[in-house]
């Protein structure tokens, strides 16, 4: 036989400390994007690659895309690391010779996320990194695929 003044005590209970817990979360102050140190974020969370075609980091404080471009980039196989912080996702929209060739999102979790890409022709490349969640931190790199 269930006792319910039992069972009533310990729901209370349960409901008052997830109450609290969420009280206590939300009081902690959120990260400030405006003043992360992008370059110390960027090398815990991105491994180190090797002969990058095309990387960057950096605060995306609005909802403005950044673009970063290269100017000559072989034809090949390629991988997009990418990460970022602060909430939300952050989208990589990845173009060749004004082509697009992929889009890319990653989750602003301080995780990776891996794309992978192929460029049909040799020559310019361009990344844009932009975000509907802003402020966030981003950090990506390109580097060719080992064959």
């Amino acid at each position: 036989m269930l006792n319910f003044s039992t069972t009533s005590r310990r729901a209370g209970l349960v409901a008052i400390t997830a109450a609290t817990l969420l009280g206590v979360c939300a009081c902690q102050p959120q990260a400030n994007i405006a003043d992360a140190d992008v370059p110390a974020w960027k090398e815990k969370v991105l491994p180190a690659a090797t002969g990058p075609v095309l990387e960057d980091s950096g605060k995306i404080l609005n909802r403005d895309p950044l673009t970063k471009e290269a100017s000559s980039v072989p034809a090949g196989n390629y991988t997009l690391t990418m990460a970022c912080d602060g909430g939300g996702k952050a989208y990589f929209a990845v173009s060749s010779d004004g082509n697009k060739v992929a889009d890319a999102a990653a989750a602003c979790n301080g995780s990776l996320d891996v794309v992978k890409i192929k460029v049909q022709d040799s020559g310019p490349l361009s990344i844009s990194t932009s975000s509907v969640d802003a402020p966030l931190i981003f950090a990506y790199h390109l580097v060719p695929t080992a064959s």
